[in-house]
């Protein structure tokens, strides 16, 4: 194998390796936050204050939360659009996460302690510190959040490679269910070591707080040091930045990114319910608070298989199909809930349903919303990276806003605060429950079911064809954005009085057969290119530098390769025509984007038998893609040329 191969694959393989891990981190401090806060708010956080003082309080934080949660729909989208206009040395996406992911664990680890320990003292001061530290909290996680997942486009353009990515963050979210399976224990083993109560006292949930802040701010110096960002064609020509009145308006009209969020907020209002109420279930419903870790190692294991099996089925299986069958099967578990709560083995059953296929639902949403960023370019002309990721963690948020309300609802009016029982719960305080925890979340789960399978359209294939157009208009309009130039023949000559030109020659890239552009037959057989530049059909498979210059970049798919010179030319290489489909099957390249090389070193390689095969054009096309600053272009009278050989003199204007 080519030593540059492998060293693309062992970078690609630590890239997702790195993302990947930064999430064990990331879903641990989502998890603890967004469920297991309002737990320790309504168990012990206000342990000693009187009962009716502290329903007050908790009522002011299930408010407060709810209603920072709902402002967020319009702050998410701005903290996305921040991080899309962030251009630092170290890229756009590691100064949040590593800064902002440090801040909001810290800031976790303050809140689980009951901002040491205030909310027991003093009320009014526990008030007027906790509104600004949940805020601050809360920002800085959004933007760790939407950094993380943004980024996702940012590593590659290419729709499997970027599966990859996701499944493999999606795998490390075991992080969660490991903070599920734990939480009990350690929460009761500590509270034991300091004050001897087998309880989870508030000593208990400090150490944890601290624990999990720790374990967050790792992982967010290994996603922020560990990955690279690639300057691929389709991110280069929109780096511009984009006002707030420029990303609202693109968001609202990228109808296919409001379809695939739309249902996933309905699904994540009923998920959340129910999994904010699980503790509640086992410890106030079934009376086995000790078997609540079950609800930590299913998911667990469950995720080992659904992430790595995600891509392998998604090569056979379309993931609104994958989607329809994993909500059926969390459908069904919402019903076996209902009819035996009180039935171990057909609870255990119904978590399985829940909370298997959870994985694949996850891995449809985020895949086709990352999808719909092409999608949107392409409509709009406008691409959104961080701001179209940033709808689905201010979804969850408002899902878990939603959660923690409700928890803390349900808790007060069910009687399930304090040091309430199993026994001392009343028939009617079981069905308020059991209606919010399963009913409503099983209606809102079927809604969600039918909205993404008829009004969803992003498909795997639809966005390799919205790639592909996205790909071609590059072409067309070359590197820098600049509209090519639609003369066709071998002399284009522009007239600019007074302007400064310097002659570059440019080399053939390969050996073969000059044609012109007028002449060239794409794979769809029509006779004609656009553009200023030439074609040669190629009489060997490698690519070699016309120049000395620089990697603008490279494709995904390697077919097409952008180059500039030292004199500032710039020329686009596509190899072969219609070979975008092959994916980069039969490619081999020898350089990556922003590698330097010298005139005659090795670009690429190209398998001509199986473009042939394929039924594609194995034919090479030279592009000159400054429009009006190439000045004048003389293009080589030889039929056949060799790699090296002149094949065209420009003269660029300074």
């Amino acid at each position: 194998m080519d030593a540059v191969q492998k060293k693309d694959r062992r970078k690609n393989f630590w890239s997702i390796f790195n993302f990947a891990f930064a999430n064990i981190g990331g879903s641990a401090v989502y998890i603890t936050f967004g469920t297991y806060f309002m737990v320790y708010v309504t168990s012990a956080m206000f342990t000693g204050v009187p009962k009716a003082q502290a329903n007050k309080l908790i009522a002011m934080i299930t408010g407060l939360i709810f209603i920072i949660r709902f402002v967020e729909v319009f702050i998410d989208p701005i903290i996305g659009n921040i991080v899309d206009n962030t251009n630092t040395r170290w890229g756009k996406f590691k100064p949040w996460l590593i800064g902002a992911g440090t801040i909001s664990s810290l800031l976790l680890a303050l809140l689980f302690s009951g901002i040491f320990g205030l909310s027991r003292i003093s009320a009014t001061w526990f008030t007027i510190m906790f509104i600004p530290i949940f805020i601050t909290f809360d920002i800085f996680y959004s933007f760790r959040d939407v950094s993380y997942w943004g980024m996702v486009p940012a590593l590659t353009e290419d729709s499997h490679e970027r599966s990859l990515f996701t499944a493999a963050a999606n795998f490390s979210a075991f992080g969660q269910n490991i903070v599920t399976i734990i939480i009990v224990p350690v929460v009761t083993y500590v509270t034991f070591v300091f004050t001897g109560s087998h309880n989870e006292g508030q000593p208990g949930w400090t150490a944890f707080g601290i624990l999990i802040a720790v374990v967050g701010i790792i992982c967010s110096f290994v996603v922020g040091l560990g990955t690279h960002e690639k300057h691929n064609a389709l991110r280069a020509v929109t780096k511009q930045k984009t006002s707030l009145k420029d990303m609202f308006w693109a968001l609202a009209h990228n109808d296919q990114m409001l379809w695939t969020a739309f249902p996933y907020l309905i699904y994540g209002f009923g998920n959340a319910a129910t999994a904010g109420l699980m503790f509640y279930m086992f410890k106030y419903v079934m009376d086995k608070p000790g078997l609540f870790w079950i609800t930590g190692l299913i998911p667990t294991i469950a995720g080992f298989f659904t992430s790595p099996l995600y891509p392998i089925i998604n090569k056979w299986v379309t993931r609104k199909i994958i989607y329809a069958v994993s909500m059926c099967s969390m459908i069904l578990a919402y019903i076996l809930l209902i009819v035996s709560v009180d039935n171990l083995p057909m609870v255990i059953t119904a978590m399985i349903l829940y909370y298997g296929p959870q994985g694949f639902i996850f891995m449809a949403v985020i895949l086709t919303l990352t999808d719909t960023i092409e999608y949107g370019q392409l409509k709009n002309g406008t691409r959104n990276e961080a701001v179209t990721l940033a709808i689905r963690p201010m979804l969850d948020k408002m899902s878990g806003a939603i959660s923690n309300g409700i928890v803390g609802w349900v808790a007060v009016a069910a009687g399930m605060t304090g040091t309430a029982t199993a026994a001392s719960m009343t028939p009617g305080g079981i069905s308020l429950f059991k209606l919010v925890a399963f009913w409503i979340a099983l209606f809102l789960h079927v809604a969600a079911l039918f909205i993404y399978v008829f009004k969803v359209k992003i498909s795997e294939k639809k966005h390799a064809e919205i790639v592909d157009e996205l790909e071609k208009k590059l072409a067309t309009e070359g590197i820098s954005g600049a509209q090519a130039a639609d003369n066709t023949t071998a002399q284009t000559e522009v007239t600019m009085p007074g302007a400064k030109a310097a002659t570059i020659a440019v080399a053939a890239p390969v050996s073969g057969v000059s044609v012109n552009l007028a002449d060239v037959v794409d794979e769809h057989d029509h006779k004609g290119l656009p553009g200023n530049g030439i074609g040669i059909q190629p009489t060997e498979g490698k690519i070699y530098a016309p120049f000395d210059g620089q990697v603008l970049m490279l494709f995904t798919t390697k077919h097409i390769i952008g180059l500039r010179s030292n004199d500032g030319l710039e020329v686009l290489i596509h190899v072969g025509l219609g070979t975008v489909n092959m994916r980069g099957e039969g490619f081999i390249n020898h350089v990556d984007s922003g590698q330097s090389f010298k005139k005659g070193d090795l670009l690429l390689e190209f398998n001509r038998d199986k473009i042939q095969q394929a039924g594609y054009k194995d034919t090479v096309v030279v592009l000159l893609t400054q429009g009006d600053k190439v000045v004048q272009t003389d293009y080589t009278q030889q039929e056949v040329v060799s790699h090296g050989d002149e094949l065209v003199k420009a003269q660029l204007k300074k």
